[in-house]
């Protein structure tokens, strides 16, 4: 088996007067090397409308991270309702939640119960609502931006959310790194 590396002295015996009875061979490996990519990501961002309204820019972190459109989600938390209907369901307001904190938005309470695999908090610093809705929230890995708060999230990404390139670049690097994506 190896004695086309032990001719030319490629390999060489350690402990010569050392002889091992018969055994078997196991090899070891480090799995996280083998690991296939991970396939249908499911990822949800939380967003604070008076700080970002680019919905597009969401879309394009997705398509960057490799995600497909469907399995992507966006929620919005606006100041003031609009007394005119939006055409916008993923959305929620003050009105929405209760004195002692309960939401009694259906979308959102669907999309806090998704099995997100990653929730982006899109929003800078701390935000009632929003903290609240992150806390209420079934994904796995919770990222969050620069001074949100740390007891919230699993990884925090100190860049303003308007410089919307770098964060892209971040958020890929380090999903990838701990193997998210």
């Amino acid at each position: 088996m190896v004695a086309h590396e032990i001719e030319p002295g490629e390999l060489v015996r350690v402990l010569p007067d050392y002889v091992q009875k018969n055994a078997d061979i196991g090899v070891i490996f480090a799995e996280k090397r083998l690991l296939a990519p991970k396939i249908g990501v499911f990822v949800g961002f939380l967003v604070d409308e008076v700080s970002f309204q680019d919905f597009d820019k969401l879309n394009e972190y997705a398509k960057f991270l490799g995600f497909q459109p469907k399995d992507v989600k966006v929620f919005s938390f606006i100041e003031f309702k609009k007394k005119a209907p939006s055409l916008r369901q993923n959305q929620i307001s003050d009105k929405d939640f209760s004195w002692g904190g309960a939401i009694n938005n259906l979308n959102a309470k669907e999309f806090l119960n998704s099995s997100f695999d990653v929730l982006v908090g899109y929003y800078s610093g701390s935000h009632e609502f929003l903290d609240l809705m992150v806390s209420e929230s079934n994904a796995k890995f919770k990222v969050g931006v620069a001074d949100a708060d740390s007891r919230l999230f699993d990884l925090l990404i100190a860049i303003d959310i308007n410089k919307t390139e770098a964060f892209k670049v971040e958020l890929k690097k380090y999903l990838t790194v701990l193997n998210k994506i």
